[in-house]
């Protein structure tokens, strides 16, 4: 390993992340025989394969694997280095991935906007997925901070609620409920029902106060984007129950029903890992999310950490 290079290391990650060395030459601006020639050098110095191919399919040797989570330790150690060095120097730079639940992207975007400005220096990748998808990403250590709306229960992290998200029973504008006060909860089985996809937090929420209540709806679609969902309610398709941050673009097609034991009170949370180092960047982050939130909604929710 000693001829090893950090740029064959970098190669190698991208190749192993992507199992392809097509899209790690596309990441990192290379042609495909570079990435090739890189790896089989950096296989030599190794002395085993990386990488086997079976069919068409690339897929890391156990040797490739070790190496590849030496790689990830690696760099992030590299990143911690010259994140400490900017700050060191009174500057805040690198790079900050965050990881969150597909309704968050209602309202991340705009707290991202004004931090970037405070600190142009800081490099953002943002990945939108489901509740699965946010718990995958985490145990796979794929980023720096997760914003969901359940914590994990049967995971060790740290987590802090920072605002209020509440699901509410959305309907089309001209259905004959929206002017009717304190909906018996029952009522809802007579209406035809759009539901999240199985394995969304907001279905799991859902499911469980109806069942609390011995509620049986009649379930016509099952979609799984907030934005198919609130075209099927403004197309009269039937009605569901969302987060009331999802209203935002539509509120003009889209009423709230006022039905018994709604909404279901949920929070935000911004969740790591528990033995996870935050790096300098991350934990600005952190802290700055917590205050604009709170300036921006005048919002307070006890910290919780568990650690």
């Amino acid at each position: 390993m000693n001829q090893a290079t950090l740029h064959q290391l970098k190669v190698f990650e991208a190749a192993a992340r992507h199992g392809s060395f097509t899209r790690a030459a596309e990441e990192l601006f290379l042609t495909q025989p570079t990435v090739s020639m890189q790896i089989k050098q950096l296989t030599k110095s190794v002395g085993l394969p990386l990488f086997e191919q079976v069919g068409k399919r690339l897929y890391l040797t156990e040797a490739g694997r070790e190496l590849f989570a030496t790689c990830r330790q690696i760099f992030e150690t590299i990143a911690q280095f010259e994140m400490k060095v900017a700050d060191l120097k009174g500057l805040k730079q690198g790079q900050l991935r965050l990881a969150v639940i597909t309704t968050a992207k209602y309202f991340i975007p705009r707290l991202l906007g004004p931090f970037c400005q405070l600190y142009p220096g800081i490099d953002i990748s943002l990945q939108v997925t489901n509740h699965e998808g946010i718990l995958e990403r985490m145990s796979s250590n794929l980023d720096d901070l997760y914003i969901m709306s359940q914590v994990p229960e049967h995971m060790d992290v740290n987590f802090q609620a920072f605002l209020e998200n509440p699901l509410v029973v959305l309907a089309p504008i001209n259905h004959r409920l929206v002017k009717e006060k304190n909906i018996p909860i029952q009522s809802l089985a007579d209406e035809p029902f759009i539901m999240r996809e199985p394995g969304s937090g907001t279905r799991r929420s859902v499911q469980n106060l109806f069942d609390e209540h011995g509620v049986t709806v009649k379930v016509r679609l099952e979609l799984g984007s907030n934005e198919a969902i609130k075209h099927a309610i403004a197309g009269g398709l039937g009605i569901s129950v969302l987060s009331r941050h999802t209203l935002l673009p539509e509120a003009a097609d889209l009423a709230i029903l006022d039905v018994q034991h709604f909404p279901i009170k949920r929070n935000w949370y911004i969740v790591y890992p528990s033995g996870k180092q935050l790096s300098i960047v991350a934990r600005t982050y952190l802290d700055y999310l917590i205050e604009a939130v709170k300036k921006m909604t005048n919002y307070s929710v006890d910290n919780t950490e568990k650690n």
